[in-house]
């Protein structure tokens, strides 16, 4: 286990290795590797395990009945997924986390918030605070795809999403985590639709776009 990869992580941000090795311990670390495409968790599951991506990336997904898929998040390294669920008993999934390439995840029982507070040590206090912080962030983050979805037109939804990067990086230039049909369905609209309206875009001179790099003019 690579804990100086651990330690740069918000989960285990402010903990000494032996705390860390502490709390790998008693919440029971689980290291899987996985391939593109497999479902890690399903909608309609219970689990008592969040997970710490170590290398790779998953998405978040929800997957309709008749087949339909929005993408709600992108989770790359060192950032969690299912730590709401994890810590919820007996709630059942909503979402798929689905291995967006080839991924390592470290999975930790939490089981439920009391067992997490009842457990002795100043781990225990610190990873508390930490998860509170994620959430925290995660609720910023499903707020901002509202957001980008709120415009009627696949143009402003774009243009919604490409801001809120540009925000974050503090730059014109970045890359953004999803391939052309995924940014499709998070931004919840037609794939040929994004394409052309991309294209459209590029030809007005607002953006640059080459695959999942993007330059705004």
């Amino acid at each position: 286990m690579d804990i100086f990869f651990l330690q740069r992580s918000r989960l285990f941000m402010g903990m000494s290795e032996d705390e860390i090795s502490g709390a790998l311990s008693f919440l029971q670390a689980q290291e899987k590797q996985y391939k593109k495409g497999h479902v890690l968790l399903h909608a309609g599951d219970v689990t008592e395990r969040l997970g710490l991506v170590l290398e790779g990336s998953v998405t978040i997904e929800s997957n309709d009945a008749w087949g339909n898929r929005t993408i709600l998040s992108h989770v790359g390294p060192g950032q969690l997924f299912a730590e709401t669920y994890a810590l919820l008993e007996d709630e059942p999934l909503l979402v798929d986390v689905v291995a967006n390439e080839t991924c390592r995840i470290l999975f930790l029982r939490v089981s439920s918030t009391q067992k997490l507070m009842s457990a002795s040590g100043a781990w225990a206090t610190k990873i508390t605070a930490n998860v509170l912080m994620i959430s925290a962030l995660k609720n910023l983050h499903l707020s901002g795809r509202s957001f980008h979805t709120a415009p009627k037109t696949v143009r402003g939804r774009v243009m919604a999403y490409l801001n809120t990067v540009s925000l974050q990086t503090q730059s014109t230039e970045f890359d953004i985590p999803f391939d052309r049909q995924q940014f499709a369905d998070y931004l919840n609209v037609e794939r040929t639709a994004l394409s052309k309206e991309l294209g459209k875009m590029q030809n007005d001179g607002l953006i640059k776009v080459k695959k999942n790099h993007f330059v705004i003019c």
